[in-house]
């Protein structure tokens, strides 16, 4: 009787813990595929570690639904809960496509675009660990979760200009030469965007919850 009573009782920390762990997972994830575009790191072994990050922060990602399934009191809605494990997974996801791509594609030099861009998701990773930590006290953190989801989209708003730039520098580049080469480098770079974009998304998601429990 006891144990099927625990079973309902909340299980909020298990949650934040699960939160905290997968956001953790996204930084590691980050700074490997920053490793890789700054030539740290050989091409292979960086990409199989962005890969192994990513399976990683999956099965986070089910434990997540799994305890949202089966708690009788959660600390957010369900719904918000879901949104924001997903949108969590989605921007390392987009990590491993960009890994994946290169792989494909046998790419093994990067354009400076894309290393800066790499250092600005690592940076954004590192915000999001904060913002996903102050989950426990939206209430009392209002205005530091604010901050920094705005400094966020700020970062993002940075990786766009990174990308355009990029994009025009790779067009000169391949204009009279190699259309595929120019092909494939753009593809890294819409990866690249997308990462940043999903981590927007968290963010948005964040300063929502943060709304709606003040």
């Amino acid at each position: 009787m006891l144990s099927w009573f625990q079973v309902l009782m909340p299980h909020e920390d298990r949650f934040f813990d699960l939160f905290n762990r997968h956001a953790l997972t996204i930084v590691d994830g980050s700074e490997a595929l920053n490793a890789l575009l700054s030539g740290k790191t050989e091409v292979r072994d960086a990409c199989i570690k962005v890969m192994d990050f990513e399976n990683q922060a999956d099965i986070i990602t089910q434990d997540v639904l799994t305890l949202t399934r089966r708690s009788f009191i959660t600390p957010f809605d369900r719904s918000d809960i879901k949104a924001l494990i997903t949108s969590l997974d989605d921007s390392i996801d987009q990590m491993k496509k960009t890994a994946k791509t290169i792989l494909l594609f046998e790419v093994e030099a990067f354009e400076p675009h894309m290393a800066q861009m790499g250092e600005i998701i690592v940076q954004t990773a590192k915000l999001t660990v904060d913002a996903v930590a102050l989950l426990r006290s939206l209430r009392r953190e209002a205005h530091k979760v604010n901050s920094i989801t705005e400094a966020i989209i700020h970062l993002e708003e940075s990786a766009d200009d990174l990308n355009n730039q990029g994009v025009k520098v790779l067009y000169l580049k391949h204009r009279n030469g190699n259309a595929m080469d120019y092909m494939v480098g753009n593809d890294i770079y819409n990866h690249l965007e997308r990462v940043m974009d999903r981590f927007e998304d968290v963010a948005n998601g964040i300063s929502g919850l943060a709304i709606e429990q003040s």
